[in-house]
């Protein structure tokens, strides 16, 4: 590709990126409904299983990366919905941008708004969990980590299910279970943590995921939108 059209595919990509978080903002209640849900669902375990600071503090890190997993797929439906609505994913589709990129630069934009906002929020939550320092900025990397991979994951089922009845229970159907891994390690990062352990097997392969699911995930998402648009 000449550096013209490495140019053009950058300018693309940008604008794309900057048109999503102008929309993401004007819809306020949208782009907070997330991190409010994060905070409900998080809040009301501790109503649910007592008091008791130890048990609280051992179930604290898996509590909070559900309620970041369950909080992710709100917005989801939405990424590709939109734009199939308003005739714009069209206009995507025919772009001379590849369209792998432009799905790349609405996943980024929708991390940014949503997963970014959860992992600023998590660690006020952690607090109320009794965790330590360590084990805060263990849970706060863990996320920074998980959730593009969950942006990127949900983007797949988004693209499957654009134009769908019912789309929103049937993303979480497909994505659900693809995530789990991310699950599993983000919090055994933090639980490995407070047991005194090395958590850097679990870094790795929440690094792993995401390296795995930014090479994928956009080709994939772009395979699933031609075919529901077909």
């Amino acid at each position: 590709m000449s550096t013209a059209g490495r140019a053009g595919t950058l300018a693309a990509m940008a604008a794309l990126f900057s048109r999503d978080v102008r929309l993401a903002l004007r819809r306020k209640s949208d782009t907070l409904g997330a991190a409010i849900f994060f905070v409900i669902v998080a809040s009301l375990f501790p109503l649910g299983v007592g008091p008791e600071p130890s048990l609280l503090a051992r179930m604290g890190p898996g509590i909070v990366w559900v309620a970041a997993l369950l909080a992710s797929m709100l917005s989801m439906p939405r990424l590709f919905a939109d734009d199939a609505a308003d005739g714009s994913l069209e206009q995507l589709l025919l772009s001379c941008t590849p369209l792998p990129l432009l799905v790349l630069s609405k996943v980024a934009a929708h991390w940014l708004l949503s997963g970014l906002l959860l992992v600023i929020v998590a660690p006020l939550l952690a607090v109320q969990y009794g965790l330590p320092a360590d084990q805060v900025g263990m849970l706060v990397i863990s996320l920074l980590l998980g959730t593009p991979v969950l942006s990127l994951v949900g983007a797949i089922g988004a693209a499957l299910t654009v134009g769908v009845r019912g789309a929103a229970v049937l993303l979480s159907l497909l994505v659900l279970p693809l995530v789990t891994p991310v699950l599993i390690f983000g919090a055994g990062a933090v639980e490995a943590v407070g047991a005194g352990v090395d958590a850097g097997a679990h870094l790795s392969l929440l690094g792993a995921m995401l390296a795995l699911a930014l090479f994928g995930a956009p080709w994939a998402a772009s395979t699933a939108l031609r075919i529901s648009l077909d």
